[in-house]
């Protein structure tokens, strides 16, 4: 979790040059969003589809969706799209996901961009252990 932390306050103190669109995350909105794969299948071996939730901090109990590919063949990489809600009270929030992944070993890094219909852009990156059934996020709010 330590190299998560590390790697968002890295590129938090990266310049904005450095990513074109000057990405640069608001570290006073970092959060820790923990998830339980609820499921996880595929119908050709090819595409696979998980669900999951947990708790995402401020946002409470989220519920997440994934579709997982490998469009590029790129050997232990991927790429994602996703949708998460949550309900807060009688607002409900919804997002966007969408980002890569790689596989380390035992475990799945995945680097992700997500839009919530309230405005706010998160920039987030997560492992996967698809053993113990988990998903751990470091989530930052870009300014």
């Amino acid at each position: 979790m330590k190299r998560i932390g590390m790697l968002l306050l890295t590129l938090m103190a990266m310049p904005s040059a450095a990513f074109g669109a000057g990405l640069e995350i608001n570290e006073e909105t970092l959060f820790e969003a923990k998830f339980n794969i609820d499921s996880m299948h595929t119908k050709d071996g090819q595409t696979y589809e998980l669900s999951a939730s947990g708790d995402a901090g401020p946002y409470g109990r989220v519920y997440l969706s994934y579709v997982m590919t490998n469009l590029q063949s790129v050997d232990g990489h991927g790429e994602f799209t996703g949708y998460a809600w949550t309900q807060s009270g009688e607002d409900i929030f919804t997002a966007t996901l969408q980002g890569i992944s790689k596989k380390e070993g035992a475990l799945y890094k995945m680097y992700t961009l997500d839009l919530v219909n309230n405005g706010v852009m998160n920039f987030a990156i997560g492992t996967v252990d698809m053993v113990a059934g988990t998903m751990t996020f470091e989530v930052g709010e870009i300014d």
